[in-house]
């Protein structure tokens, strides 16, 4: 069984290839049109495309599926119970790394963060229940902002892992104020967290998942590929 998972973000799209259920080839790519060799030159079992914003409908007619090509949609089956309030306005990536943290840690309360364009927070519990989370800015969309609605703040976007505490000058100064701040706002869900959910596995993805990796506390599982896996563990769902 070949299946390929395809995540269509707002800066780009990632996908991941899988054999016999093991994610055995990824990558990355712009645009819709021109789809990477991996994927235009080969046939698949079964696809699932999920997007947070553009239409997921270009990519799916230039796939080659030979079983079940499933739109990551909110009327598609979930191997967790999804809680949210509001379904039709979940995030595909948001639930896909929820359903991809259960997968991983079966009957473990999981808090997820995806630092990327957004930071979000999800949290599922040991029973397989997506309750939701969070959505705050990401660390270039915070420098974006000061830079946008001030007159005289320049527009920082290197990320500095040894930012100083003190920021001594303006630059610093926002390096301080941004990074350490996401910091101290992730430790603090990571602790209140910790407090109601006895055993929390926390996991991290994302872009910018390297920066915050040896700036919180305690044991932070890495795992890049976690949404893919999500996808893929929805798709077999699905099949």
């Amino acid at each position: 069984m070949r299946n390929v998972a395809i995540d269509i973000g707002n800066t780009g799209t990632k996908y991941g290839i899988f054999e016999e259920g093991a994610l055995v080839e990824q990558g990355y790519f712009e645009g819709q049109n021109n789809l990477p060799p991996a994927l235009q030159h080969q046939t698949f079992d079964n696809a699932i495309v999920a997007s947070v914003g553009v239409s997921a409908q270009s990519i799916k007619e230039r796939l080659s599926v030979t079983g079940k090509l499933l739109e990551l949609t909110p009327q598609a089956a979930l191997p967790v119970i999804n809680l949210y309030k509001t379904p039709q306005t979940l995030g595909a990536d948001r639930i896909a790394a929820a359903v991809g943290a259960n997968y991983l840690f079966p009957g473990r309360n999981c808090l997820v963060f995806d630092a990327g364009t957004c930071i979000t927070h999800d949290f599922v519990d040991a029973q397989g229940q997506y309750h939701g989370g969070g959505i705050a800015p990401g660390l270039q969309m915070k420098f974006k902002a000061l830079h946008t609605f001030t007159e005289r703040l320049p527009l920082v976007q290197q990320i500095d892992k040894n930012f100083p505490l003190t920021g001594q000058s303006t630059q610093e100064s926002i390096l301080s104020g941004v990074l350490a701040g996401s910091v101290a706002e992730l430790n603090g869900l990571i602790q209140s967290y910790t407090e109601k959910a006895a055993g929390l596995v926390v996991i991290l993805c994302g872009g910018d998942a390297g920066f915050f990796e040896s700036k919180l506390k305690g044991r932070i599982f890495v795992i890049p590929e976690l949404v893919l896996i999500g996808l893929h563990r929805i798709l077999t769902h699905n099949v």
